[in-house]
């Protein structure tokens, strides 16, 4: 009998490799973790086609290997979790509940194989690194302003990046920028809008044309109604 040793393709070492403990193990981390940056950036870029791979390849690493999928849910949950506090921008209760699920998920997320514990510990420390720092300082710059003062803002047109319905993330000047509108005129995304306040770093927004006039400006128009005299009465 002869035995013959053949190379395997390029694809089926790819395959091999991701069906690594390892490395299916990363490719999960990183892809939720792309996954959940890109959620908090307008349209879609190269993080979350990335991302969106690396997540694919988890999977098929995840399904040709020996895994508890509660483990496998509590490392989903994490992400989650990681993103309520993301959106703040400031790492709070839901960070520290991620911290807690993707570490237990890490632990115990493969039945009869060990990670090893340079790996679980680049996993882990990654993932706490990038969410205790890196992500709310990417949210808290985004929403930042290139200029010290904000008031010359007030009636500058900019576009809307999401719904604003009344909440959701507008472009003034290539900044980006939370806002809110009032309910009667919701302001659909791509649609043009104008700054008429600012509370904090949100913004008061209206659509460009067929704006809500508010109190203030009927109020305004009402304190100039008795100053303007007739005609008649000024000719006699």
């Amino acid at each position: 009998m002869i035995v013959r040793f053949t190379s395997l393709t390029l694809g089926a070492q790819l395959m091999h490799t991701v069906a690594s403990p390892s490395v299916a193990y990363l490719l999960l981390a990183i892809g939720l973790g792309l996954i959940v940056f890109e959620l908090y950036t307008a349209g879609i870029g190269i993080a979350g086609v990335v991302g969106a791979v690396a997540l694919a390849l988890a999977c098929y690493g995840v399904v040709a290997l020996p895994v508890r999928w509660w483990a496998f849910g509590l490392i989903v949950a994490a992400f989650v979790a990681f993103a309520v506090d993301v959106q703040t921008g400031v790492p709070r209760f839901w960070t520290g509940v991620g911290f807690v699920a993707f570490t237990l998920g890490t632990l115990f997320l493969y039945d009869g194989v060990s990670l090893s514990w340079i790996t679980m510990l680049v996993g882990v420390g990654a993932v706490l690194l990038a969410f205790l720092s890196g992500m709310p300082s990417m949210v808290r710059t985004r929403f930042s302003t290139p200029t010290i003062g904000r008031e010359w803002m007030i009636g500058e047109e900019g576009l809307a990046l999401s719904d604003v319905d009344p909440e959701g993330t507008v472009s003034v000047r290539s900044a980006h920028w939370p806002a809110r509108t009032n309910r009667a005129t919701p302001i659909a995304t791509g649609a043009t809008i104008r700054v008429i306040g600012i509370e904090g770093i949100i913004l008061e927004v209206e659509p460009e044309t067929g704006g809500a006039r508010d109190y203030r400006e009927r109020r305004a128009r009402g304190d100039r109604a008795p100053q303007e005299t007739p005609t008649s009465l000024r000719e006699s």
